[in-house]
């Protein structure tokens, strides 16, 4: 069985993504007019290519809307199909249980953005639509970053957390992009955990 292609964003049918940061509004409020004013892209020492700040960048602002092709997470899961599992890139985001975003097509800088644990940044949906926006003062020369909590499932290789291994360099670094931050156990180990805690403190089953 093909492994589910890994996305970030909100509500993804595998894993968690429904994150508290992530909220959900009917009023759309609009980005700034012009996003590179405020930021660029560069190689950053966290992954690959950022976003860097130019400026002091307040905390409420809206630098983007998170752009790209439209489509169901099934012709997402048919357009990747093949590609390399262990390729920790992507630049694909679930807005919700219906629709994905890939930024490889029409996508704007936003998608390079990185992942960090304790972000600066983070990612809202209104409308079905998601914009980035800051939650704390950034300065010039900061890495723009927020959490993509990118979603497990059970087809995962057993070293996908090496293979999404976060190196944002916080103090409260979680060491993965994915979440849950811990690997969840089979149902079958936690009932013989739970069965040998249960032996262990004498407690016994009612017959």
């Amino acid at each position: 069985m093909a492994t589910r292609t890994k996305h970030k964003g909100a509500n993804a049918p595998a894993g968690r993504k429904a994150a508290p940061a992530k909220k959900q509004t009917a009023k759309v409020k609009a980005p700034v007019k012009d996003a590179l004013k405020l930021v660029k892209v560069r190689n950053s020492k966290v992954h690959g290519r950022g976003v860097f700040a130019l400026k002091r960048i307040p905390k409420g602002t809206r630098i983007w809307e998170y752009v790209g092709e439209r489509m169901s997470h099934k012709r997402v899961n048919e357009r990747y199909e093949g590609a390399d599992e262990r390729d920790n890139h992507t630049f694909l985001f679930a807005v919700d249980r219906n629709v994905v975003i890939d930024a490889t097509r029409d996508g704007n800088d936003s998608r390079f953005i990185n992942h960090g644990c304790d972000p600066n940044c983070e990612s809202t949906i209104e409308d079905r639509r998601v914009f980035i926006d800051v939650i704390r003062t950034i300065k010039p020369g900061e890495d723009l970053n927020y959490d993509y909590q990118i979603g497990r499932d059970r087809n995962d290789p057993p070293d996908v957390d090496v293979i999404y291994a976060c190196r944002c360099g916080s103090p409260k670094c979680r060491g993965t992009m994915l979440w849950p931050a811990k690997r969840p156990e089979p149902r079958q180990r936690r009932a013989k955990t739970a069965a040998r805690k249960g032996a262990g403190s004498g407690k016994r089953k009612r017959a």
